[in-house]
Formats: structure tokens, C-alpha cells, sequence
């Protein structure tokens, strides 16, 4: 009776049991599966370490190449910055150069144009002193000689003539004057006379010093004289001539002209055209 009563008690043990057993065996199953997944994550979180790592490493060796491209950059700029500099400092050296040498050609520039200035004020001078020897020597073709010297003045001052040919046309002037101051000339011309009778005269130039003249008839001389009236140069007739005078003019006339042989011939003029009477 007490056997019966026991194997109830050890069934429902026995069952108890193994349902602990399974509930144990589900808890182990489940603690098993939670540890796969936990590794599962461990490894993944592994692979994103490693990941992490790598692009770091990649991101480092990023920054290292970028540092070292620039600090290259940097160097390559500051070379060429110093290149520029040089350039720089040598074009202000050639340009400073550049500016001396305008200066000095400015200055030689200006210093040739004071010359020049200069120059023309002296050839201006010397030709107004012309223009006063010309307008108070003989009246021989004075008017267009006096007109060529008052020419070359105003060109001179006005600046239509160079330097050079101002220069040129002085000298050829001067050497006319000259020319004519040494020259001895006769010419067959009309001539007024001093109370105003035109007549046709042998005039005779000797030098800017003397002229005497004589009518084609022989019946009238005269001798030019130079006085100031006025401050100014006049000239005239002096035809009140002794016989002795009227000879010697002739004979001068002729032979200027050819009509007597060569000879010296007193004339007997006493006053310098160029002294004149005061």
C-alpha cells in the first residue's frame, strides 16, 4: 500500500524534474544564443574598430600628404615670391637707371635749348648791329641789302630759322658786306640829283667809303657826303666842284671804265663818307 502511494510522489518528481531540466535547457539555449549575438556584435563592432582604424590611418596619411604638398607649395611659393622680388629690385635698378638717364638727357636737352636760346639772341644781336651798319653806309642798293639783313633778324627771332641756317645766311651776309666795302664798282644808272633833276650819271663806288659821279654829257659832278641831322645818317650831293675836282672825277670814271689805262688818281674828295660831317 505504501509502494503504491510513493510511485505517484516519485512520477510527479520525475516530471517536475524534467521540466526543470527543459526550462534549464531553454535558459542555456537562450544564454548560448545571447552570447552568438554578443560576439556577433563584438565582431562587428571589431570590423568598425578596424574600419575606424583605416580610415585614420588613410585620414593621417591624408594630412601627412597634404602637409608635405603644402609645405612644397609653400617653398615653391616663397621661391618664386623671392625670384619676384629680385626681378623687383632689379627692374626699379633698371628703371631708376632709366629715369637717371632721362634726366640726364633732360638736362643735356635743356642745356643744348639754353645754347641754342643763347645763340640766337648773339646772331639776333650781330644781325640789328648789321642792319646799323648797312642802313648808314652808301646809298647803294642799300634799300635791298638793308631788306636781306632785316629778313634774316626776323627769322631769327620769329624761330623760322635754324640756328645753323640763321648762322649760314649771317655769314653770307656778312661776307657780301665785306665784298662790298673792298670792291670798286661803277655802274651807268639814272640818279636824282640834290635840287631833284633826274639825270643819267657814271657812278663810281669805291668800297662803303666813297661815290662820285659824273653826267653822260660831262657837264655835271658831284661827290657823296655823309652827315647827321637829327641823329640820324643822311647822305647827299656835294656837286660844287672846282675844275681840278671835275678832272679827277673823270679820269676815275674812265678808268674804271676802261677808256684810260690803269693809274693811281687822286680824287679830290677830303671827307669820309663813314666819318662824315657832324
Amino acid at each position: 500500500m505504501k509502494r503504491l502511494n510513493l510511485l505517484p510522489i516519485m512520477l510527479l518528481v520525475f516530471v517536475m524534474s524534467g521540466l526543470a531540466f527543459a526550462d534549464r535547457t531553454s535558459e542555456i539555449q537562450d544564454l548560448k544564443l545571447e552570447k552568438e549575438k554578443l560576439n556577433s556584435e563584438i565582431q562587428k563592432l571589431n570590423r568598425q574598430i578596424v574600419a575606424t582604424d583605416s580610415m585614420l590611418k588613410a585620414d593621417d596619411s591624408r594630412y601627412k600628404t597634404l602637409q608635405q604638398r603644402y609645405k612644397a607649395d609653400k617653398d615653391r611659393r616663397r621661391a618664386e615670391i623671392d625670384s619676384l622680388n629680385m626681378k623687383i629690385h632689379a627692374v626699379a635698378g633698371q628703371l631708376q637707371e632709366e629715369r637717371s638717364k632721362q634726366a640726364r638727357a633732360k638736362n643735356r636737352t635743356e642745356n643744348v635749348a639754353a645754347k641754342r636760346k643763347a645763340l640766337r639772341s648773339a646772331l639776333a644781336a650781330i644781325s640789328k648791329q648789321l642792319e646799323s651798319q648797312v642802313s648808314q653806309t652808301v646809298p647803294w642798293e642799300r634799300e635791298t641789302r638793308l631788306d636781306r639783313v632785316k629778313s634774316l633778324t626776323r627769322d631769327i627771332e620769329s624761330g623760322n630759322a635754324s640756328e645753323e641756317e640763321a648762322f649760314s645766311r649771317l655769314k653770307s651776309l656778312i661776307a657780301e658786306e665785306t665784298k662790298f666795302g673792298d670792291e670798286v664798282a661803277i655802274i651807268n644808272s639814272p640818279l636824282t640829283r640834290k635840287n631833284g633833276e633826274l639825270i643819267n650819271a657814271s657812278i663810281l663806288r669805291i668800297g662803303n667809303q666813297w661815290m662820285v659821279y659824273s653826267d653822260d654829257n660831262g657837264s655835271v659832278y658831284g661827290y657823296l657826303v655823309r652827315r647827321i641831322e637829327n641823329g640820324n645818317v643822311v647822305y647827299e650831293w656835294n656837286e660844287d666842284l672846282n675844275l681840278e675836282e671835275r678832272s679827277a672825277v673823270k679820269l676815275a670814271i674812265d678808268v674804271k671804265q676802261a677808256k684810260k689805262p690803269p693809274q693811281v688818281v687822286k680824287l679830290p674828295v677830303s671827307i669820309s663818307v663813314v666819318g662824315g660831317e657832324k
